[in-house]
């Protein structure tokens, strides 16, 4: 489990589907991902690193994170976004 991802957030997580009325099968249903992959980020036993799992985990809140694709990756390149300083712009720095 992702280090930012804590046992009383999944808990909390768990709660409010209940107070809600939604089971995890049918929220995961309407999402696209199997209800076992969601069981599992619920339960710790994946990373949430990246992929769905990182999607299924930013969706439900256990963690802060942005749910986007490689080409979004790609268009950030091209526009000549990063997110560090290049090692020019290192040196321009009084």
């Amino acid at each position: 489990m992702d280090a930012s991802i804590t046992g009383a957030k999944a808990d909390a997580i768990r709660q409010e589907f209940a107070r809600r009325g939604v089971s995890i099968s049918a929220w995961a249903r309407t999402h696209g991902y199997s209800k076992q992959l969601v069981y599992q980020v619920l339960a710790g036993r994946k990373r949430c690193v990246r992929g769905q799992c990182h999607e299924i985990a930013v969706r439900l809140g256990l963690k802060t994170g942005v749910i986007g694709t490689v080409a979004d990756i790609d268009a950030l390149s091209a526009a000549g976004i990063t997110s560090r300083p290049s090692a020019d712009e290192e040196d321009d720095v009084p």
